[in-house]
């Protein structure tokens, strides 16, 4: 779910945002993704969060999926006119947060996999990214111009 105020939309996990229209879009990761999605011919964008890479077939497919949120996001940017030869992506998130007993388990590795792999089959650039490590982020993406301000935790928490 995004919650919306004065075209300054925040992603929760799970939820993702793309209209027409100059947004500042927001999210917080850790093991989670955000692929944001650009056309800088038509000066549009959208952002996704996801949580896991794969939906498995059971249930109802849900961007909290790295495959249904990647899916749905082209599809929204598609939509809105965009072309997917003018496509860029810029990809954050992945950390290693989120700690077992037997150690750091892989989600965000796995994500940021499922991401690349995605991405390169529907042969949409990714011109920037900062995932990985054990740090979170904070994503501030301008659908106006493209532009990305990001932020990492300081504690690696």
């Amino acid at each position: 779910m995004a919650t919306e105020e004065n075209n300054k939309p925040f992603l929760l996990p799970g939820a993702l945002f793309a209209k027409d229209g100059d947004y500042v879009i927001t999210t917080v990761l850790g093991s989670c993704i955000a692929v944001c999605l650009w056309d800088p011919k038509l000066r549009r964008g959208g952002m996704n969060h996801y949580k896991l890479p794969l939906w498995n077939g059971d249930g109802l497919p849900s961007p909290k999926f790295g495959n249904i949120a990647i899916a749905k996001l082209i599809e929204h940017m598609l939509e809105m006119g965009c072309s997917k030869r003018t496509l860029k992506a810029k990809v954050f998130g992945g950390g290693a947060v989120l700690q077992s007993a037997s150690g750091f388990l892989n989600v965000g590795e796995r994500n940021i996999e499922i991401a690349q792999e995605l991405l390169m089959q529907e042969q949409i650039p990714i011109i920037a990214s900062d995932v990985g490590g054990g740090v979170s982020r904070k994503v501030i993406f301008n659908t106006q111009d493209g532009s990305i301000l990001m932020k990492r935790s300081q504690t690696g928490q």
